[in-house]
């Protein structure tokens, strides 16, 4: 049994594997990029120089993690639901839900330390490429050089290990699937499920507007002390959080607004209606955008608002390499974020459209055409993009802003001010939304143009 839930599709798990590599290179490039830094600066004073720099770097590392982890358990929980009718077979044959949960969860553990390995040795790699080629260009001075920082197997390790708990979160859902669900009959949630859902909605509304009292008590706060960013990022975490408890209620409300805008055709109204049918898969598939967006903005705003800020106070020319190694570091995370938020869209929604051949063969059995499928899944995949984008831009707006006046808010003489909108950054948000509504939609159309209603509804 062990077997047969472990032997996957390679390209089921080629995302997971790409986000997991991703996020330890991020992380390994970061330290290493940290020693090298204090290489340059000598041994005078460098401990607590050292400890500063490294924590600075293990909180981008971090946010990074987090990033890749909710993308990581978002694809397994997406696996698994497309593995519904194999998982019943096997608990109809006498396999524990337990059991198989364990299986997945290996595979997630397989995965990590996969990805984890090739992040290690392409970013330690990449690191010293980089070092080389700004020592020779006499960008970086000709010292000694650290070969490889110890720490960079904290990255590594943490990939492996939020990795292997975002599978057995993601794939929670084994233990809900039941035996009889493997004869093919229909069968009601239970109200135990309905329960769960309303604990998750109550505890969502909580951490929501609790995290908005502490978010708003620390720019406050920060308009004294600098102590203030703590308060807020609490706050912050814990809305975040909130709006991630509660994304089933809350995504699916967003995608049926904006579905109202591709007009009354039937595969603009076929692909709203998704979002309400299939609360779940289509939370999964617009969630990880959500994020990706969330953090590309907020750490814009943070940037430019900081940057704002620092220079209306100072005009040292020691400002400028502060601004400009801040600059690089967030500019970097910004990427990663996106790169990932693309990674998750595009996997999960291919992995949706592969789950959904009966659903797709009835349509083109009822007289859907080819264009009229690729129109629905075109407007399901545009959908996803602008609700997620609005709502991350939203939301990214009010957590930069705070981020930065809570931090140098004791710093600035003109107390409260406006966000620093980087509209250069929001407009190349918007643009690669764009691209990415229709690089999302190409294979999965194709897929689904390509399945025969007969084979498709035989299934």
């Amino acid at each position: 049994m062990r077997a047969a839930t472990a032997s996957t599709p390679r390209r089921e798990h080629g995302a997971s594997i790409l986000v997991t590599a991703l996020a330890s290179f991020f992380g390994v490039v970061l330290i290493q990029a940290t020693a090298f830094l204090l290489d340059i600066f000598g041994t005078d004073g460098q401990g607590a120089v050292a400890v500063a720099l490294y924590s600075v770097a293990m909180v981008f590392v971090l946010l990074a993690l987090y990033v890749a982890s909710v993308v990581t358990a978002n694809t397994f929980g997406t696996i698994v639901a497309g593995r519904t009718k194999t998982i019943a077979l096997l608990r109809l044959l006498g396999a524990s839900g337990r059991e198989l949960r364990r299986s997945v969860s290996r595979e997630g553990l397989s995965v990590g330390l996969f990805g984890a390995a090739v992040g290690l040795v392409v970013g330690v790699a990449a690191s010293h490429l980089a070092r080389a080629i700004a020592v020779g260009a006499g960008k970086l001075p000709d010292v000694a050089y650290t070969t490889v920082q110890p720490l960079v197997a904290l990255p590594v390790v943490i990939v492996v290990g939020t990795t292997w708990a975002a599978s057995y979160i993601g794939s929670k859902r084994v233990l809900d699937v039941t035996p009889i669900q493997a004869t093919g009959v229909v069968v009601t949630a239970a109200s135990e499920d309905s329960r769960r859902r309303a604990a998750r909605t109550t505890l969502s509304i909580i951490l929501i507007a609790g995290g908005a009292v502490l978010l708003g008590l620390g720019v406050l706060v920060g308009a004294v002390t600098p102590a203030g960013v703590l308060i807020a990022f609490f706050g912050g975490a814990a809305s975040f959080t909130g709006i991630m408890v509660g994304a089933h209620r809350i995504v699916p409300w967003v995608l049926r607004v904006v579905g109202r805008l591709f007009g009354s055709t039937p595969s603009a109204r076929l692909a709203a209606a998704n979002a309400t049918r299939y609360p779940e898969r289509a939370t999964r598939t617009a969630l990880g955008l959500l994020i990706g967006v969330t953090l590309v903005v907020t750490f814009a705003v943070a940037m430019y608002s900081y940057r704002t800020m620092l220079q209306h106070e100072f005009s040292e020319e020691s400002l400028d390499q502060v601004l400009t190694v801040t600059v690089g570091i967030m500019t970097g995370l910004i990427g990663f974020s996106g790169v990932i938020a693309a990674v998750g869209m595009v996997n999960n929604l291919s992995l949706s459209v592969m789950q959904r051949t009966r659903e797709l063969g009835l349509l083109r059995a009822l007289g859907f055409t080819r264009k009229q499928v690729r129109g629905m899944i075109v407007s399901e995949s545009a959908q996803m993009v602008i609700a997620s984008m609005g709502f991350g831009l939203l939301l990214g707006i009010v957590y930069g802003w705070a981020a930065a006046q809570s931090l140098l808010g004791s710093i600035a003489q003109s107390g409260i001010g406006l966000p620093t909108l980087p509209w250069a950054l929001i407009a190349g948000t918007v643009l690669s939304a764009a691209v990415l509504a229709l690089v999302a939609s190409l294979m999965p159309s194709r897929r689904a143009n390509s399945i025969s209603p007969v084979v498709a509804l035989s299934e």
